[in-house]
């Protein structure tokens, strides 16, 4: 899902930051024959470099929600291998009470 979110929200900024530079045109397709080979190959090195870092940012962001939330970053590590996550302790210390 964070995927997905990342991909979009990158078109988007890609989009706008584009019709700054490319001073209000659309950005050029790889085979616009009416755009140089200049133009293109710039709007192609922004847009990947604007999609590794939006990407980037959501997935880092993902994880540390998920470290946060179950205290496990998604590669499977504890966050603290010594000690379980906070759930972990309050469902043990729930379970010895009642």
């Amino acid at each position: 899902m964070a995927g997905i979110v990342g991909g979009v929200l990158s078109g988007l900024i890609f989009k706008n930051f584009w019709k700054v530079v490319g001073r209000g045109s659309d950005p050029p397709a790889p085979l616009d024959s009416e755009r140089g080979w200049g133009e293109v190959l710039l709007a192609s090195a922004l847009h990947g470099a604007i999609y590794a870092l939006v990407k980037t940012a959501v997935d880092r962001g993902a994880a540390e929600w998920t470290r946060k939330a179950v205290g496990i970053w998604p590669d499977g590590t504890l966050d603290h291998p010594d000690k379980s996550p906070d759930h972990h302790k309050a469902k043990a210390a729930a379970r010895k009470a009642g």
